[in-house]
């Protein structure tokens, strides 16, 4: 959820504390080291001023965590002209990779002492929270064909940060407690959690893992189901209801953009009950995207914990 940027008319303005000294002391906030390479936000699916509103929103989310951070955004399904609208991923990382020489030659062109750039010129990160099979190796294929120095991270699950955003995207539906610590009561959470995720069973064997700390979470039973896999969701709910749940809830486990239009309804007509918003900008997803991206570069972070709800 978003927060004022700024404090209302009228309020006192808070001014930053001085600095402590001693072993207490805070730690100075993490930058961007001089000469990093691009961010570079791979989005699958088709394009839209929706999508491109999320991901625009998960990378100012990562820049807040990394001052000095320079990112761009590429899509799986972009156009491949110059002046795109969606430019796509390979044409953003070749770009990357061209302006980071040209940015050397004309500093040594104008007698600045500046080091020969070293390192990959981008770090595509995936924006997808499991290993979708078929859109990796079309990322892959994407950061080959732009003929760039790029490294290419992992996706961003499992992580508990995921099962935090699960938990609130449930929460905000009427699914699940949005507060465990008061043990506040919602009279239509779910007793059984049906995590789906797109991309055959390796993605519901990586998406049972972050299932395990939603379960630990809630404290009701969650299995995992591929929406691309015909049947899947519909045995699953069937096994859940054997076990004992009344009353299901579906709980994508995709940030959005990868969702196939229609995929998502046909699940819920399977298993026939409510479901929770896809994960979309929630705030852990930019922190993981910048989390991948660091750690490529060594960057040390402030330590990312899932506080409970």
């Amino acid at each position: 959820m978003s927060t004022p940027t700024g404090p209302a008319p009228g309020l006192p303005v808070r001014m930053p504390r001085p600095r402590q000294s001693g072993r207490h002391r805070r730690p100075e906030p993490v930058a961007a080291p001089e000469g990093a390479p691009t961010l570079v936000l791979a989005v699958p699916g088709t394009p839209s001023a929706a999508v491109r509103g999320l991901a625009e929103e998960v990378v100012s989310i990562a820049r807040s965590e990394l001052p000095g951070l320079e990112a761009r955004i590429g899509y799986l399904e972009g156009d491949s002209a110059d002046d795109a609208e969606f430019p796509a991923l390979h044409v953003v990382v070749a770009r990357t990779a061209t302006q980071r020489v040209e940015r050397y030659e004309l500093a040594k062109a104008a007698g600045r002492e500046v080091a020969e750039p070293e390192g990959p010129a981008a770090v595509v990160v995936p924006l997808l929270a499991g290993p979708e099979g078929d859109l990796i190796s079309r990322i892959e294929q994407a950061v080959a064909d732009s003929g760039a120095g790029a490294e290419l991270t992992d996706v961003l699950g499992p992580h508990p940060l995921l099962a935090e955003a699960l938990h609130v995207r449930l929460s905000e539906v009427g699914l699940a407690r949005a507060d465990r610590a008061r043990l506040f009561t919602v009279t239509t959470a779910a007793d059984g959690i049906i995590l789906a995720t797109v991309g055959g069973e390796e993605a519901v064997d990586t998406a049972g893992i972050t299932g395990m700390l939603l379960a630990a979470r809630l404290a009701v039973p969650v299995m995992a189901a591929a929406l691309d896999v015909p049947g899947s969701v519909s045995s699953i709910a069937e096994q859940l209801r054997g076990a004992g749940s009344n009353q299901l809830a579906l709980a994508p486990y995709l940030i959005g953009p990868e969702l196939s239009e229609g995929l998502l309804d046909a699940a819920l007509k399977e298993a026939d009950c409510a479901a929770a918003e896809p994960l979309g900008a929630y705030p852990a997803i930019g922190k993981l995207v910048l989390s991948k991206y660091a750690t490529v570069l060594g960057i040390a972070q402030q330590p990312q914990g899932s506080p409970a709800l």
